[in-house]
């Protein structure tokens, strides 16, 4: 683990390079979890370095005081950005609250990237009424309402679906729901067709928590962008089908040095 200090805290990564000469990537986590989640994204590191990080309040990195919505994106910002010039990663990768803060370093901070990679997210995040009851008046529902069907995973694995619980209880009540109002505040709708560098969107087939639809705007949306789908997955591609996920990476960053 590695960390770097920036806005009075220390936000923690890891990196995992196996000589790969491809551009780096970083890659930001959603709600109520961690640089973990990336886990399975290793494997591209023989072609690309691979930075995931924590954001504030996340796994190893410390918290932030910051009100949900506005406040606490630009602070997940300043986490993003300092990783991204420590490490001299080049294309960002986000997942649902994740892709909501690559999309504002895009549009909203002077930064050199090279591409970015959109999955389980859209330009507006609105949650469930009830579910942010839940996460405020009764979080064991709250976590079991996410883990069901064809929201976080279509069929996983037991021990991926119990290993995600695991993560949102260590994570906590007040930072997870905090990652939820600041979606539920996320709206970029009349911003979006400005993102300027190549965006490869991917979504899961049965995502019930963003559909399908919301990547379908995206890539309309911005100029240079493809869409991918992966099947037998949900809102975590990454984690429940990674070798299509991988696979997609890989061939959109091909694309982008021909």
């Amino acid at each position: 683990m590695e960390t770097v200090r920036h806005h009075g805290r220390e936000t923690a990564y890891e990196i995992a390079d196996r000589g790969g000469s491809g551009p780096g990537l970083c890659c930001v986590h959603g709600s109520g979890g961690s640089r973990d989640v990336w886990k399975s994204q290793h494997r591209l590191a023989d072609r690309h370095p691979v930075v995931a990080l924590d954001l504030s309040g996340h796994g190893d990195s410390e918290d932030v005081d910051a009100d949900p919505g506005y406040g606490t994106l630009s602070a997940y910002a300043d986490d993003l950005v300092a990783v991204v010039e420590d490490t001299d990663s080049r294309v960002l990768v986000g997942n649902s609250l994740g892709g909501a803060v690559v999309m504002h370093v895009l549009l909203e901070r002077d930064v050199d990237l090279d591409a970015a990679v959109l999955t389980g997210t859209g330009a507006r995040l609105g949650v469930l009424e009830d579910l942010l009851d839940w996460l405020e008046e009764d979080f064991d529902r709250a976590v079991e309402f996410l883990h069901g069907q064809d929201r976080l995973f279509h069929d996983p694995d037991p021990e991926l679906r119990e290993h995600s619980r695991d993560q949102m209880y260590a994570c906590g009540q007040d930072v997870t729901r905090r990652d939820f109002l600041t979606c539920h505040a996320f709206d970029i709708r009349n911003q979006v067709s400005r993102i300027a560098v190549p965006t490869l969107v991917v979504y899961g087939k049965h995502d019930q928590l963003t559909p399908p639809w919301f990547h379908e705007y995206l890539a309309d949306e911005i100029e240079e962008s493809e869409l991918a789908e992966i099947e037998d997955a949900a809102h975590m591609t990454m984690l429940e089908q990674p070798a299509a996920f991988n696979d997609h990476v890989a061939t959109f960053l091909d694309g982008l040095e021909q």
